[in-house]
């Protein structure tokens, strides 16, 4: 690993005394200097390595994602760091007949993160935030989650490592598989690599692409280590996303959260316990029409159904304030708020702060009551207008101090689709 990461290393800093800059960086630069062509092809999924008569020639398929574009051609500029790269066709994402084929992909994973995210991308930090703020601060750069993540470990001082793993699949369920780990200069050196991970992980919770979440957990070599893991596109071909993550070392990391802020879909909750979704309604609704409310009438009909029964029979003026709890699942309740008046464009902010305080107050009882965590987006930012420090502080006083769980989730960032200027 170490030698495939030195080539990589010295190819990049080649590129910078050449004039080499970023951010972004362009891979095809390293491609320049090795005298190898990139050619743009929609036959292809990702991006291979071929042997022409005219020596080797990567192909990319250029409707990806532009940071996947730009990972997949680093990635098969790794290969060509292997003297036997012509023997055969190469694929990001291995070639399935051959049972060890995944090693080789994660070493060109590994070398790929120094064409993309080259030495000096980053300056050293003395605490590595959240996840969900290093997966904002990496669209400055417009790389792939995995490379951005390698290097974050590489430049972080305190004792951290990075890691990804893919799904695999058999005939009964689901296994996630490490495919390697990269420690910070503080850290230990972990050798998990091919290590199936325990299906109580939190890196099962990220069945999508840019879904995020955190735990305490004790399968790695001490117990209660902090893992906070994303989704991030699998290879072709599987329908699950690889999951790249960190591990934190130190023990200010094992902190619980008062508020566990994540990305991902509040009516897909996380945990196994028993769940209230949370979301904020109009005092004039029958049927939902905008925001979460409108994708939960679609997903619940018989939430949007019974509460549309119940609004009707509460004279309007004493609707505020009020909350309706559909049981939509076994141990999945929704819970609409009525804490907006009217709707539509409004010169003035539509939330009523006090109605919703008198809502979590009936959401925090029926919580407690059915011993239940609370899960909601940024209620309230919306159409709704209202100020998210407020609600925040709302929800702390009310439902955190009253020892409930609670989880708010944010929408992943959006991926940049590919465009003029691709490399740009």
């Amino acid at each position: 690993m170490a030698v495939v990461e030195r080539k990589a290393r010295d190819l990049a800093l080649r590129a910078k005394d050449a004039g080499w800059q970023g951010p972004p960086f362009n891979p095809i630069a390293i491609a320049d200097l090795l005298g190898v062509p990139v050619e743009a092809t929609a036959d292809v999924a990702d991006a291979r390595t071929i042997s022409t008569p005219n020596g080797l020639l990567i192909e990319f398929n250029p409707t990806q994602a532009r940071e996947r574009v730009r990972f997949s051609i680093a990635h098969e500029l790794a290969h060509i760091l292997f003297p036997d790269v012509a023997d055969q066709i190469r694929h990001r994402g291995g070639d399935s007949t051959a049972s060890d084929d995944w090693q080789l992909e994660l070493l060109c994973n590994l070398a790929a993160s120094e064409f993309v995210m080259p030495i000096g991308s980053l300056s050293v930090r003395e605490q590595v935030p959240p996840i969900e703020e290093l997966m904002l601060e990496r669209r400055r750069f417009d790389v792939s989650a995995e490379a951005f993540l390698i290097r974050v470990a590489k430049t972080a001082s305190e004792p951290i490592a990075m890691f990804c793993a893919s799904p695999t699949s058999s005939a009964s369920n689901r296994d996630y598989r490490i495919d390697y780990a990269v420690s910070s200069s503080s850290a230990p050196r972990l050798r998990i690599a091919g290590r199936l991970i325990p299906h109580k992980s939190v890196v099962y919770s990220c069945t999508a692409i840019g879904y995020t979440d955190r735990a305490n957990e004790d399968w790695l070599l001490q117990p209660q280590l902090k893992v906070e893991c994303g989704g991030i596109p699998g290879y072709p071909g599987n329908s699950y996303p690889r999951v790249a993550g960190l591990i934190h070392f130190v023990a200010d990391h094992d902190i619980a959260e008062d508020i566990r802020f994540v990305h991902g879909n509040v009516l897909d909750p996380r945990g196994g316990d028993t769940k209230v979704i949370c979301q904020l309604v109009n005092d004039q609704a029958r049927t939902w029409g905008g925001g979460v409310a409108r994708s939960a009438a679609k997903k619940y009909p018989i939430a949007q159904r019974n509460f549309s029964n119940w609004i009707s029979r509460i004279p309007r003026a004493e609707r505020l304030g009020k909350v309706h709890f559909t049981q939509v699942k076994t141990s999945t309740y929704v819970a609409s708020l009525v804490a907006q008046q009217g709707y539509g464009a409004s010169a003035a902010p539509r939330i009523r702060y006090m109605a919703l305080e008198r809502c979590f107050e009936s959401v925090a009882e029926f919580a407690r009551l059915n011993q239940a965590s609370v899960h909601m987006p940024r209620i309230g930012t919306g159409q709704s207008g209202g100020q998210w420090d407020t609600i925040d502080e709302l929800v702390r006083t009310i439902l955190v101090d009253g020892d409930l769980s609670v989880t708010v989730y944010d929408l992943p960032p959006r991926r940049l689709q590919p465009q003029a200027g691709l490399f740009d």
